[in-house]
C-alpha cells in the first residue's frame, strides 16, 4: 500500500494569522493555538520574576536567621555533638583493633579507679576534700 501525501494547503487569508486550513477537516472543532508573538515578553517577565526573588533571597534568609536563630543554634549543636561522638566512638573501635592496646587500656583503666577509690572514697575527710575540689572547679567555670 503507498501511502499518499497530499500537499498542506497554504496560509488561509480568510483565517486568523497564523492558521492553517487541514483538508477535509472539521476546523470548528479543531483547537487552534494563539500565534506566538509574546514570547519573548513572557520569558523576561519570568526572567525578572527570578532576578527579583533571587536579590531578595538574602534578605530572606536573614529575617528567617533572626526569627528561628536559637532554634537552629541548638540543631547545629545537637548535630555536632552526634558527628563528634560517631567520629570518637570510630576512633576509640579502631584504636581497640590493634592487638595488645585492649588489654593495656584496661589494665590502665582498672588500675585508676582502683587508686580512685582508695584515695577519695574510703574515708569521709577524703570525700570532704573531693567535694571541695570539684567546688573550686565548679566556681572557676561558672563564676
Amino acid at each position: 500500500m503507498e501511502t499518499e501525501q497530499q500537499p498542506m494547503e497554504s496560509l488561509n487569508t480568510n483565517l486568523p494569522q497564523g492558521t492553517i486550513a487541514l483538508p477535509k477537516a472539521d476546523n470548528v472543532n479543531v483547537p487552534k493555538l494563539p500565534p506566538a508573538t509574546d514570547t519573548s515578553s513572557q520569558w523576561q517577565q519570568i526572567a525578572k520574576q527570578v532576578a527579583d526573588l533571587l536579590a531578595k533571597l538574602p534578605a530572606y534568609v536573614g529575617n528567617f536567621y533572626q526569627e528561628y536563630n536559637r532554634p537552629i543554634v541548638t540543631v547545629l549543636l545537637i548535630l555536632s555533638v552526634l558527628v563528634t561522638l560517631k567520629v570518637l566512638l570510630a576512633l576509640l573501635d579502631a584504636i581497640n583493633d590493634i592487638p595488645l592496646l585492649e588489654p593495656i587500656f584496661e589494665v590502665i583503666g582498672l588500675s585508676y579507679s582502683t587508686w580512685f577509690i582508695f584515695r577519695y572514697l574510703l574515708k569521709a575527710s577524703n570525700r570532704k576534700e573531693l567535694v571541695a575540689e570539684i567546688n573550686s572547679v565548679k566556681s572557676q567555670f561558672f563564676g
